[in-house]
C-alpha cells in the first residue's frame, strides 16, 4: 500500500499559506473599505458642522429682521390704542410714516381700520379706495384675538408686484374689540441678497419658511417663494424632532439628495434650512477614494500573486520572508509619515521616541527631542495641569487621558496642541513603564473657535457687546442683584437727530460717529462688571451693577459731557451744531416685588423719552420731574 500521510503533511503548509493569503487580502480590502467609509463620514460630519453654523447665522439674521419689524409694530399699536384712530391721531402717524424712508429690512408700514381700509402708509400712494381686507393677515387678526405679531405667507405687492413678507399686529378699541391692523412688509429679495453671500456649492440652497411649511425665501431663487411644503417629510415630523438638527433628504423641489441642517427660531414661527448637495460634498472624496482603492486592489492583487508563488515555491520561503519584512518596514514607514506626532515618554518624563511628524508639529526633529523633558516648552499657565495629568497616568490612576495646552514651536512661537495619552506596560511584568502620546496642532481650530465666540457676543461695527449678549448679562445681573440685595443701574443712550446726521454726512460718517460714541462708552465702563452694548441703531446701553442712582447719574453725565467735548460737527442739531446725546437712566433698589429685568429697561426708556422731549443733550433719571416743551422725539 502507498502511504499518503506524508503527502498530506506536505500539503498542510500549502493550505495554511493559502488561507493566510486569502485572509490577508480580505483584511486589507476590509480595512481599506472601513477607512474610506470613516473618511466619508468625517467629511459629512464636517459639512454638517458648516451647515449648522450657517443655519444659526441665517436664523439670527431672520430673528433680528423680524424683531425690528416687531418693534415698529409695537410702537404703532401702542400709539393707536392710546390715541385712537381719529383724523388728528392718524395725521400724526401719517406725518411720521411719510418722513420714514424705505430701509433694507423694513420696506413699508401700513395702518388699516376694522374694515380693511388703509388709514396711513409709509409708501407714496393715494389711500383713497384702497382696501386690503382680503389679505390673509387681515382676516387672521379679525378672527383671532391674539395680540402677538403674525408672520404671514409671502404675497405679491399690489403696487410693485414684487414678493413681500408681512409681519402684522392687531390693535383694539378701548372695549377690546377689533379696531384694525398695523402691518410691516419686508422684501423677499432682502433675504435673497443676504443668502447669496454664502457659498453652499452649485446645488446647495438656503431656505426660510414659516413653521407650517410655506417658503418665504430660497436661494437660489427659482420661483419657489410662496410654495407650500407642509406635506414634505421633514415638516410632517418636525414637532417630534429637536428644534435644530441635521437632516438628510431628497428635495421635493428639484429631486437633489441633500445634507441639511434645519433650525426653528425660538422667537418667531419660522424655519431655516441650510443645505448642500450630498454629491457635491462627496465628490472630492469619491475621486480620492477611487484612487486609493485602485492602489489597494493593486496591492491586494500583488499579494495574491505572491501568495500563489509562495504556495507553489515553498523553497523560496526565506526570500519571501525577507520580502514580507521589507513590506513591514514600508508599512511602518507609512505609519511614521502620519500627520500626528507620536511620542513615547519614560516614567521619569524623558522622551524616548518621537515620530518624524514632530518636525511639522513642534519644529524639532525627532533626534532633537529624544532624551529631553516632555514638559519642556509648555506654557507656564498649562504646565502644572499637564504635569499632573502625566503623573496620574504614571501612578495608574487612569488608563488614558486627553488634554489641550499651549507649547512653544521652534519657528511659529506658541501653538495649541491636543494630546491623547495612554499608559504603556511592560510585556512581561505588566508594570507601567511609560506613556504613549499622540499629538496634533490645534492652533487654527482654537483661533476659529475664539473668533466665532467673539462674533457671537459682539457688535461688528462698534466692537461693543451686541443686543443678545446684553440681554443675557442683564438677566444674570438682575438675578445677582436680587440675591445680594444690591442696586442695579442702567443707562440708555441715543444720539440726537442721528438720522439727519446720516442724511447730511453719509453713512460712513455715521458709522464713524457711532464708533466714537462706542469708544467713550468702552472707556467709561471701567469696572469688570460694567457692560457697554450697542442696543440697536444709534442707541446704546450701559449696565452698571452695584451702582446706586447717584453713581448712575454721575456716569451718565460724564458720557454726555465726553461726547460734547469731542465736538463732532452736526449742522442740523440745533443749538449746539454738534453731535449730542440724550440719556435716560434708571436704578432698581428694591427686589421684593415680582418685577423682572424688563421693568428696568422700561424705566430707562421712559427717562430717555423724557430727555428727548425736554430738549435733548441731557440726562434724565427715572423718577425726575421735568418740564416738557412738547417737542417731537426723533
Amino acid at each position: 500500500m502507498i502511504d499518503h500521510r506524508g503527502d498530506l503533511r506536505k500539503g498542510r503548509p500549502t493550505l495554511w499559506a493559502s488561507a493566510f493569503v486569502a485572509a490577508a487580502c480580505l483584511a486589507i480590502v476590509a480595512l481599506s473599505g472601513w477607512r474610506e467609509w470613516s473618511s466619508r463620514q468625517t467629511l459629512l460630519k464636517a459639512s454638517e458642522t458648516d451647515m449648522a453654523n450657517l443655519a444659526r447665522s441665517v436664523t439670527q439674521h431672520a430673528d433680528d429682521t423680524f424683531e425690528l419689524a416687531d418693534t415698529v409694530l409695537n410702537v404703532l399699536v401702542g400709539q393707536l390704542e392710546l390715541e385712537g384712530t381719529s383724523p388728528a391721531a392718524i395725521a400724526r402717524i401719517q406725518t411720521f410714516l411719510s418722513r420714514r424712508k424705505a430701509a433694507n429690512r423694513i420696506r413699508a408700514v401700513f395702518i388699516y381700520d376694522e374694515a380693511g381700509r388703509r388709514l396711513a402708509t409709509s409708501e407714496p400712494v393715494d389711500l383713497a379706495g384702497l382696501n386690503d381686507s382680503d389679505r390673509e393677515y387681515f382676516q387672521h387678526h379679525r378672527a383671532v384675538a391674539e395680540r402677538g405679531t403674525f408672520i404671514g405667507p409671502p404675497v405679491r405687492n399690489r403696487s410693485g408686484g414684487q414678493w413681500i413678507i408681512t409681519a402684522s399686529r392687531r390693535f383694539n378699541h378701548p372695549d377690546g374689540s377689533f379696531a384694525g391692523v398695523s402691518l410691516t412688509t419686508i422684501d423677499v429679495d432682502y433675504f435673497l441678497q443676504f443668502y447669496r453671500g454664502f457659498d453652499v456649492g452649485q446645488n446647495g440652497s438656503i431656505a426660510l419658511a414659516t413653521a407650517n411649511g410655506i417658503i418665504l425665501a430660497r436661494s437660489p431663487d427659482n420661483g419657489y417663494t410662496g410654495r407650500d411644503l407642509s406635506s414634505a417629510p421633514l415638516l410632517k415630523i418636525i414637532h417630534e424632532r429637536p428644534a435644530a438638527d441635521v437632516y438628510y433628504f431628497t428635495s421635493p423641489l428639484d429631486g437633489v439628495r441633500r445634507l441639511s441642517f434645519y433650525q426653528l427660531s425660538s422667537r418667531y414661527p419660522v424655519l431655516v434650512v441650510a443645505t448642500e448637495s450630498e454629491d457635491d460634498v462627496l465628490a472630492p472624496w469619491r475621486r480620492a477614494a477611487l484612487t486609493r482603492m485602485a492602489a489597494v486592489l493593486g496591492l491586494t492583487g500583488g499579494l495574491a500573486v505572491a501568495g500563489l508563488l509562495l504556495v507553489r515555491q515553498l523553497h523560496l520561503r526565506q526570500k519571501m520572508a525577507a520580502a514580507l519584512i521589507a513590506k513591514e518596514a514600508d508599512f511602518r514607514l507609512l505609519a511614521e509619515q502620519s500627520g500626528d506626532m507620536v511620542m513615547r515618554i519614560a516614567v521619569d518624563g524623558r522622551i524616548l521616541y518621537a515620530s518624524p511628524s514632530s518636525a511639522r508639529v513642534l519644529g524639532w526633529a525627532p533626534n532633537e527631542l529624544v532624551d529631553t523633558s516632555a514638559l519642556a516648552g509648555i506654557n507656564p499657565a498649562d504646565l502644572a495641569r499637564v504635569g499632573e495629568t502625566i503623573s496620574a497616568l504614571m501612578n495608574g490612576e487612569a488608563e488614558e487621558a486627553r488634554i489641550t495646552y499651549r507649547t512653544r514651536h521652534r519657528e511659529k512661537g506658541e501653538v495649541w496642541i491636543e494630546t491623547a495619552l495612554r499608559i504603556a506596560r511592560d510585556a512581561q511584568s505588566g508594570d507601567i513603564n511609560g506613556v504613549v502620546a499622540i499629538s496634533r496642532d490645534m492652533t487654527e481650530r482654537k483661533d476659529l473657535e475664539d473668533r466665532l465666540a467673539a462674533l457671537a457676543s459682539s457688535d461688528g461695527l462698534t466692537a461693543l457687546a451686541n443686543r443678545r449678549h446684553f440681554d443675557e448679562r442683564l438677566e444674570s445681573e438682575w438675578d445677582r442683584a436680587r440675591r445680594e440685595g444690591r442696586p442695579l443701574s442702567l443707562l440708555l443712550i441715543d444720539a440726537d437727530h442721528f438720522k439727519s446726521f446720516n442724511d447730511l454726512y453719509g453713512h460712513q460718517a455715521g458709522d464713524a460717529c457711532l464708533r466714537s460714541i462706542a469708544g467713550v462708552l468702552a472707556e467709561l465702563a471701567r469696572r469688570p462688571a460694567d457692560l457697554a452694548a450697542r442696543y440697536g441703531g444709534e442707541e446704546f446701553a450701559l449696565l452698571l451693577p452695584n451702582t446706586d442712582m447717584g453713581g448712575c447719574e454721575q456716569v451718565g453725565e460724564r458720557i454726555r459731557q465726553a461726547i460734547q467735548d469731542l465736538g463732532i460737527l452736526h449742522a442740523l442739531n440745533a443749538p449746539s451744531k454738534q453731535v449730542t446725546l440724550s440719556i435716560g437712566g434708571a436704578t432698581h433698589m428694591s427686589f421684593d416685588d415680582k418685577a423682572d429685568c424688563t421693568s428696568l429697561i422700561a424705566a430707562a426708556d421712559k427717562a430717555l423719552y423724557a430727555a428727548k422731549e425736554s430738549g435733548r443733550n441731557r440726562l434724565v433719571m427715572s423718577g425726575q420731574v421735568i418740564a416738557w416743551p412738547g417737542s417731537i422725539r426723533a
